[in-house]
């Protein structure tokens, strides 16, 4: 469990139970509908989110505010299979309301505890969008470069076709 405050929101951080789901879905939806983000069909159903956000992963993990209000969720899982499994791949999303409040930088410090305690070495965004400049800027914050740029890998809805960066963090591990 991992917890944030001062001017942010109290954050409390545990594995998603399937009560959680509708909560999840309520925040997954309009950023996979929005489009800008996530290189999903904007039409996803519920079922497909759940399956790629919950069920296929290692873990998935939900920020629970001090009213027990789900404020954001994270996904953990190998990047690539077989010799590439020793790499994690997180995908984040954090409420429109818990936004500014801290909630993705909490989220982002556990994934990375959670990750070198599964024995994960380091850590990839393999899509992160140009034009997400907040995201871009957090994962700095958090230590991770930009390894490579994607020209005109993702077709923003507004912007047409925008740069992608793929990010890495090499994670401290007990030996």
């Amino acid at each position: 469990m991992s917890s944030a405050s001062g001017n942010r929101a109290a954050v409390r951080i545990r594995e998603v139970m399937d009560a959680d789901w509708p909560a999840v879905w309520g925040l997954l939806e309009p950023v996979f509908r929005a489009g800008e983000t996530y290189a999903v069909p904007p039409d996803i159903c519920a079922d497909e989110a759940r399956r790629v956000w919950v069920d296929v992963p290692t873990a998935t993990f939900v920020a629970v505010g001090d009213e027990d209000d789900i404020l954001g969720t994270y996904y953990l899982k190998p990047n690539q299979a077989g010799p590439g499994d020793h790499v994690a791949n997180c995908g984040y999303v954090v409420s429109e309301a818990a936004r500014g409040r801290g909630v993705a930088s909490a989220m982002c410090e556990h994934s990375q505890r959670e990750a070198a305690a599964r024995g994960f070495r380091g850590m990839q965004f393999n899509l992160v969008v140009s034009t997400n400049r907040g995201a871009v800027a957090l994962w700095e914050r958090h230590g991770f470069e930009i390894v490579g740029v994607l020209p005109g890998a993702f077709r923003h809805p507004h912007c047409g076709p925008v740069d992608a960066h793929v990010m890495f963090k090499t994670l401290r591990t007990e030996e």
